[in-house]
């Protein structure tokens, strides 16, 4: 595959992830501390259980294409907005291990206010670095998309 191609492809994983981060911030999480105390720890297992399904497909595929990149292509890192945004993938995935999952894997024994306040405030880090990394994937790629399409 070539350094385009690679990169459209982590592109289109990355405007999913806009799109379900975003949605999750504003609407799911918040919606959570509307759930209650009954029935809430079987509400958040189905939700981690189920939202696996929905976010990996589009996280594996950005983190595959950035391994691919870096190691077929390590040359990309010389662009500014592609280094910068590798270092954001680094951020949601650590932020992802050390925040949200445990924070979740918490929720599924029962309903606490906190853990869902601070679940939404961590959020905000995911949400704005994925949104800034696919800026910048955007900003990187347009040049290429604007010689391949006659949209542009």
């Amino acid at each position: 595959m070539t350094l385009n191609g690679l990169l459209l492809v982590q592109l289109v994983g990355t405007l999913l992830m806009i799109g379900i981060i975003w949605f999750v911030q504003i609407i799911h999480y918040p919606l959570m501390g509307l759930v209650g105390v009954e029935g809430f720890a079987k509400y958040s297992q189905t939700h981690v259980a189920r939202t696996q399904w929905v976010v990996g497909g589009p996280m594996l595929v950005e983190a595959f294409t950035c391994a691919g990149l870096l190691a077929w292509f390590p040359e990309h890192l010389t662009s500014p907005p592609l280094a910068i945004a590798d270092l954001l993938l680094l951020v949601i995935w650590v932020s992802t291990a050390c925040l949200q999952i445990p924070l979740h894997e918490a929720l599924t024994k029962g309903f606490d206010e906190r853990r869902i306040r601070q679940l939404v405030q961590s959020n905000w880090l995911r949400t704005i670095a994925w949104t800034a990394r696919g800026v910048l994937l955007g900003f990187a790629l347009f040049p290429v998309l604007q010689k391949s399409c006659s949209l542009f």
